[in-house]
């Protein structure tokens, strides 16, 4: 395992956390987080500099975006599910769009 992948996974986290903290404090709605966290994903998927590089590496870009979409659609329920079980979700949305 890489040795950064524990201080990301807690970076995902903690920005996570701090966007349930703007919903809770009214300075942001979920579908304000929803709708600017859908744009830099956008942003990046269809990024001309994406195109030299591999899909892989374009779906890496990508995951911190779907992970904190998932947190916060779970915030929205009020839940807060853990790192393991929104990347689990973002493996199980992948194969699911490959098939």
């Amino acid at each position: 395992m890489n040795t950064a992948n524990p201080q990301l996974e807690g970076l995902y986290m903690a920005i996570a956390g701090i966007n349930r903290l703007l919903v809770e404090k009214q300075l942001l709605t979920h579908e304000e987080i929803r709708e600017i966290l859908g744009e830099v994903e956008r942003a990046v998927l269809t990024d001309p500099k994406s195109q030299s590089v591999s899909a892989s590496h374009v779906k890496a870009m990508a995951f911190p975006i779907r992970l904190l979409l998932l947190a916060n659609d779970a915030a929205e329920k009020g839940a807060q599910p853990s790192f393991e079980a929104l990347a689990r979700k973002i493996g199980q949305q992948e194969q699911k769009e490959v098939l």
